[in-house]
């Protein structure tokens, strides 16, 4: 079985187990992605949730995250991990991004990069759930790990993963296979030690 099946195979049966799927983390505009995105590295979506919920009320506009003191808006984020390093990295993308991109996220990947605590995976989530830019894919551990698991790739490099599964999933499913494998990788397979056999993916895969 070649790659492409595998995917044909893979892809048939996330959509089976989750017909309409969407990105775990609240928000309501692009920026307030790009904040949730950056506080859930390490920190679990419903986690982050519980943050955002009162601070998206609290600072409405990303003027509001420029002109926030460091030590305040530390406590507004506490609870996620490394906390102070995200406060600070928010918010100087704040004034980066009204400085130099007139108040808008940037919609390039190359523009993305130049955000404090935004690599590959996070930009990837930013365009392709916010702006529906799906030039790549965000590969997080479960994304790792289950790649390699289902015999797509021997490779433990996000990028190299990436790089070599973009030659596989067609542009119009990127989106949704991203979101599809995070999701059964919490439902179904995680890292925990378990029975396999069980997992659907690997029912149809015969492994």
């Amino acid at each position: 079985m070649d790659n492409i099946q595998r995917f044909k195979i893979v892809n048939r049966e996330l959509k089976r187990l989750y017909p309409k799927i969407k990105i775990a983390l609240n928000y309501s505009n692009i920026w307030e992605l790009l904040v949730a995105t950056i506080m859930s590295a390490q920190t679990t979506d419903k986690k982050v949730n519980e943050i955002t919920f009162k601070l998206f009320q609290k600072y409405r506009k990303i003027d509001d995250y420029a002109k926030a003191k460091l030590s305040e808006f530390e406590k507004d984020i506490y609870g996620v991990n490394f906390h102070k390093n995200k406060a600070k990295a928010i918010i100087e993308n704040s004034k980066i991004v009204l400085k130099k991109f007139n108040g808008k996220v940037p919609k390039t990947m190359e523009e993305l990069l130049t955000l404090k605590h935004i690599a590959r995976k996070s930009a990837n989530i930013v365009l392709s759930i916010g702006f529906d830019i799906n030039v790549g894919l965000a590969i997080d551990t479960h994304m790792i790990r289950l790649l390699n698991l289902y015999g797509f790739v021997k490779e433990k490099d996000p990028v190299k993963i990436e790089l070599a599964m973009l030659k596989i999933v067609p542009e119009k499913e990127r989106k949704e296979f991203q979101l599809r494998m995070v999701q059964y990788g919490r439902d179904y397979c995680s890292a925990r030690k378990h029975d396999h056999k069980k997992c659907p993916l690997n029912l149809k895969l015969c492994i």
